[in-house]
């Protein structure tokens, strides 16, 4: 979890470790994980339709194949549809990426992410996985870096691609709830995996979401 003081580099270690919690779901639902690894483009671009206007994503493979990859099998199967922006903190990160499906929740979350190195810089607009404490735990939650968050770096934060437009969109997405428990009053992470969006419109409906995340058609470099 966050707590928003000038002694930031063990809170932001938590901030970021909190995103991956486990919780059970229910039922089920789709879109389902693939059956098998999809290997990326070593370049492309997502483009995220959101209720606050569009950004685009560019992920470049060599700065974190794993990440990379998985984030492409995610934008692919249309996993980032509907997903809340639920914790949006003022000069640090916009974190995203638990379905509003509690079932689809559950179907991904086990499927981690090995870690990639850390080759590039937590810098503004750049995107990075969240995960657990322990190795190996990224899963389908990530975050936009608001700042430079430089001291993410050697604690395992490996950006795999950077927000190339509509930053002001990504600026401007509602943080009035700040962050989550125990830190602060926002939304809670259990919850939201165990009882998805009904949880978040009724209790948070300020929120800003994504309408679809796609692909960008010729984006792609092999």
């Amino acid at each position: 979890m966050l707590r928003r003081t000038i002694v930031t580099s063990a809170v932001l270690v938590s901030a970021l470790i909190a995103c991956e919690s486990k919780a059970p779901g229910n039922g089920g639902g789709a879109p389902a994980p693939p059956t098998t690894a999809e290997r990326a483009p070593n370049v492309f671009r997502a483009r995220f339709e959101t209720s606050k206007g569009p950004f685009v994503i560019q992920v470049n493979r060599a700065w974190a194949p794993q990440g990379a990859d998985r984030f492409y099998s995610l934008v692919k199967s249309g996993y980032f549809d509907n997903n809340r922006f639920f914790r949006v903190v003022t000069s640090f990160m916009v974190q995203f990426g638990v379905h509003g499906d509690p079932a689809v929740n559950k179907a991904w979350e086990p499927l981690a992410s090995p870690d990639d190195s850390v080759t590039q810089s937590n810098l503004r607009g750049y995107v990075t996985y969240a995960a657990m404490s322990a190795p190996n735990t990224r899963s389908t939650q990530v975050f936009i870096n608001l700042i430079d968050n430089r001291n993410l770096d050697p604690m395992g934060f490996a950006p795999f691609g950077q927000v190339i437009e509509g930053m002001a969109v990504v600026d401007s997405l509602y943080a009035g709830y700040g962050d989550g428990p125990p830190m602060g009053f926002g939304p809670d992470q259990m919850r939201i995996m165990a009882e998805g969006n009904a949880y978040l419109e009724k209790a948070f409906p300020k929120l800003d979401f994504v309408r679809a995340a796609r692909l960008v058609p010729d984006s792609a470099v092999a």
